[in-house]
């Protein structure tokens, strides 16, 4: 099973190397049309991974589908763990919309250029995955051994749709935790220097026309990261038995 989890983590960093190394090498605005084809690959990947799925519980490839799942105490077949992995997949997929809405207002209050925003992008989830694995871990193990966290992540969830659904007052991002950190430990520009994170004052770099920096990327990967605890480590692991972000 180590080996399976060792191949998918090693596929996932070759397909991020790929993105920004390779697709999107070079800075440009992203028009709806490619990111319309770029979501249509992305998501036609996720769901061509349901056939690895099917036919590897189906003929236990690597072991799999020889041990009882550890959420329903069942042996999964190949059309047992598609539905599993399918419904983890649609879940997952539904409620990581609110991350768009998030990130949007990022981008907007810090005026990040358009043409900079898929690689403050890239590196900002690039981080949350970091968070998020960690945040998932911690809270599967926490459900395995007291069950009943379940309920406190589940009010958890409840005060923050109440909350978002009450409070009406316009958010400041630049007051968020992630930002007022970022701003204590690194002394931060008021503005952009290209499409580079880090300069050096007095430098070549740091002369060239209008361009903010760093402190927008930590907060999607913070604010996912945060998430993950509530709500996505309890989530995936009912449907799946196994913890996955």
């Amino acid at each position: 099973m180590i080996w399976i989890w060792a191949g998918f983590v090693l596929f996932v960093l070759l397909m991020l190397a790929l993105d920004l190394g390779v697709f999107h090498r070079k800075a440009h605005v992203v028009s709806m049309r490619e990111a319309l084809g770029w979501s249509a690959v992305w998501i036609s990947l996720g769901l061509s991974f349901a056939v690895f799925v099917y036919f590897g519980y189906e003929h236990h490839w690597l072991g799999l589908g020889l041990a009882a799942d550890a959420v329903d105490g069942q042996i999964n077949d190949g059309y047992g763990a598609t539905v599993k992995y399918l419904t983890g997949y649609v879940i997952e997929k539904s409620l990581s919309v609110d991350n768009v809405f998030v990130i949007a207002m990022i981008f907007a209050f810090m005026a990040v250029p358009r043409i900079y925003q898929h690689r403050v992008l890239f590196w900002g989830i690039l981080g949350a995955l970091v968070m998020r694995g960690a945040m998932i871990a911690a809270g599967a193990e926490l459900i395995a051994r007291h069950h009943w966290i379940l309920y406190v992540f589940g009010v958890f969830l409840l005060v923050t749709a109440v909350k978002m659904l009450v409070v009406r007052e316009q958010s400041d991002p630049a007051q968020t935790f992630a930002v007022r950190w970022t701003r204590k430990l690194f002394r931060v520009t008021d503005r952009f220097h290209g499409e580079h994170f880090l300069v050096r004052a007095g430098s070549a770099r740091s002369r060239k026309a209008p361009e903010p920096g760093l402190e927008a990327m930590p907060d999607p990967a913070v604010e996912r990261g945060v998430l993950a605890a509530g709500r996505g480590a309890g989530r995936p692991s009912t449907f799946d038995g196994v913890p996955i972000p």
